[in-house]
């Protein structure tokens, strides 16, 4: 017995086909074509029939079969075949649904038009040659374009009445392109090349008409679409008629627990703008997909005339390729490479638990973009600010080449800026924008030249530092700070006590008491990619640590002016934590440190016995995990009359304690 009837040969009708003999029901699948009955896979629960019925025949089928429903899921464009199947339920007393294929969001130039009538209308108000590929049924309305024998480029089937008909109407030698479709996408671009053409007229005809390659071949060649909307109706989405028919007997498809058969999810690297930098396998996979998810600068260019999903987030991803079992077949796209700083890293690692996974690789921003101007990048330095509060200059600072991607055009000024602020105005910047797509831009210059250039949000940026500083980041000479009136911590001392904090490379730190700021450029140079806050309350001080700080072009640095304890109230929870002057509060100091990270590794100084034996109370009174304290003397020489004599230096205490979670 025939549970339902089906009638189609689109994608839609054959995914639907399968997914319900999948599970167990029999259906009869009504397609126009052989072609279309070989698209679908072999199933013991599927019959197929390929004969063109009028109502009274699909009446009878009806009959035959003893069904109670019914799924049109034939073309947009096949109105009258919609009208007989209507006719058919009607007359058998059968429930007719109607599937409404998913209009397609294809990128490019499109306008949409109701018929072929005012494509025609449209086309005589441009300029250019223009391919007609909507068949030679209604190629009569296009003679009503001025210059249409040079201008209008037919696309027809290779039958002999054809060409006839065409003839009769003007459209003869080169302008008569008799072929038998679908065709390819290469085939369709090498037209429009070929052909010189600026504007196609073309029906949504869907993936098993050629629609997807069309439009990727239009999008290629920059040509506009002219797109015959498709005819009015009412009906349902395929998700609503799969939920429907999931109830009505009784499935529970949505859940998937009927599947043994795991998804197939290929996660692929687009690469830059342009879909000829795709690979030949991630262009397959889409070619392959039943949908393709990825943000929709992205579906707009790899998913016309397919079913897409406009997302990146993985958990949103993973959610909808859950509630869709109809897609087996699974595409989803990131820009660039998978492996440089893509979201496709947490979705890979979810979902391979789940389904088949797939990876493939695309061609990198900083491959693309050093190709183009002719520079290695194995040496660079790679970063993201995507998204983050990144410490670009840092990096320039320290490397000869650093790489970057950036969150905003925007960024890209300001990066300008910092970079002349800090006495780095002779660095060279490359900045790429909008790579692979037709407006790709890609400038090189000084700071001050590139400051003045807008940039879209799709940017990236190379710079080139000649003169960058290969030493360590710790041992600054004295010498090379701003120092007035303030008290230094000397160097061997700001060594030593930087080294024993053991920052990472993105450590938040604090710096209590920061005086001329020379221990907090020196922890800002070593946890680059952190945040280093100097609080200190006095003017002086102040003044001395913001030249300091543009000094060595410490942009992770920030200065805190107020009093410990109330000047961390608002600030980040620290890592680890500097005590260099307490002022009488290291009690408090330590308590809110504790209170933000009670793990926090912290430093303390002291200079005087007084504080030597505060430091001890407050230890033992929060038990804190003292790891080790001890006492540093520093002699330096001074040469005269050609003797050394060595100059002794007040002994620090350095105190170095954790706390306890």
């Amino acid at each position: 017995m025939t549970d339902v009837i089906i009638f189609g040969g689109t994608t839609e009708g054959r995914l639907l086909s399968e997914l319900f003999a999948e599970n167990g029901m029999k259906i009869h699948l009504c397609v126009a074509t052989e072609y279309g009955e070989s698209l679908v896979q072999k199933n013991k629960n599927i019959e197929i029939s390929h004969e063109r019925l009028d109502a009274d025949r699909m009446a009878g089928l009806i009959k035959k079969k003893c069904v109670n429903t019914v799924v049109d899921a034939t073309h947009p464009y096949a109105v009258i075949v919609s009208e007989n199947i209507k006719k058919a339920c009607v007359a058998t007393g059968t429930e007719y649904i109607r599937l409404l294929r998913k209009s397609s969001q294809a990128g490019g130039n499109i306008v949409t038009v109701k018929d072929v009538s005012e494509a025609a209308e449209y086309i005589k108000g441009t300029s250019g040659n223009v391919l007609v590929a909507t068949g030679s049924k209604e190629l009569a309305k296009f003679t009503s374009v001025p210059g249409y024998k040079e201008r209008i480029f037919a696309r027809v089937l290779s039958l002999p009445e054809v060409v006839e008909q065409c003839a009769k109407l003007g459209f003869v030698g080169k302008n008569l392109i008799c072929m038998q479709g679908p065709f390819n996408e290469d085939i369709n671009y090498g037209m429009m090349k070929q052909f010189d053409i600026k504007h196609m007229v073309t029906k949504d005809s869907g993936t098993p008409g050629g629609f997807e390659e069309k439009m990727r071949a239009a999008i290629r060649a920059n040509v506009d679409v002219i797109l015959v909307g498709r005819p009015p109706e009412d009906g349902l989405s395929y998700d609503q008629v799969v939920k429907g028919l999931s109830k009505r007997f009784d499935l529970s498809i949505k859940n998937g627990k009927e599947k043994d058969k795991k998804k197939n999810v290929w996660v692929i690297g687009m690469g830059m703008g342009d879909p000829d930098g795709m690979t030949i396998e991630a262009s397959e996979a889409c070619r392959n997909a039943d949908v393709i998810i990825g943000p929709k600068r992205m579906t707009d260019i790899i998913g016309a005339g397919r079913n897409t999903f406009n997302e990146y987030r993985s958990d949103k991803v993973i959610e909808y390729i859950e509630e869709h079992p109809e897609y087996n077949n699974v595409v989803v796209a990131f820009s660039g490479d998978i492996g440089f700083y893509s979201g496709a890293k947490k979705l890979i690692e979810n979902a391979d638990k789940k389904w088949n996974v797939f990876p493939i690789c695309g061609i990198s921003s900083v491959t693309y973009l050093c190709s183009k101007i002719g520079i290695p990048w194995q040496d660079a330095h790679l970063m993201s600010a995507h998204g983050i509060n990144a410490n670009i200059v840092g990096e320039i600072r320290r490397h000869e080449k650093v790489f970057s991607l950036m969150s905003k055009g925007a960024d890209i000024n300001e990066l300008c800026g910092k970079l002349i602020l800090y006495g780095m105005d002779d660095v060279k910047i490359t900045a790429g924008d909008r790579l692979g797509y037709p407006d790709e831009r890609i400038v090189t210059g000084t700071p001050e030249e590139i400051c003045k250039i807008e940039f879209s949000d799709l940017s990236v940026v190379l710079t080139v530092n000649e003169n960058y500083d290969k030493r360590h980041p710790l041992g600054i000479p004295d010498t090379e700070f701003i120092r007035g009136d303030v008290p230094m911590t000397k160097s061997e001392v700001r060594t030593l006590t930087v080294s024993k904090l053991s920052l990472s490379d993105d450590s938040v730190v604090y710096d209590v008491g920061a005086g001329t700021g020379s221990v907090s450029i020196e922890m800002a140079r070593a946890a680059v990619n952190g945040s280093v806050y100097a609080i200190e309350m006095e003017k002086d001080a102040l003044e001395l640590i913001e030249k300091n700080k543009v000094r060595f072009g410490s942009d992770n640095l920030h200065v805190i002016e107020g009093k410990a304890p109330d000047a961390l109230i608002d600030l980040p929870a620290p890592t680890h934590a500097f005590i260099g002057g307490s002022g009488g509060n290291m009690m408090e100091i330590l308590k809110l440190i504790l209170s933000k990270n009670p793990d926090a590794r912290i430093v303390i100084n002291s200079v005087t016995l007084e504080t030597v034996a505060e430091t001890v109370r407050c230890i033992k009174a929060l038990n804190l995990n003292e790891i080790e304290t001890i006492c540093v003397s520093v002699s330096r020489s001074r040469t005269t009359d050609n003797v050394h004599l060595m100059l002794a230096q007040n002994p620090i205490y350095i105190t170095v304690c954790e706390g306890i979670k």
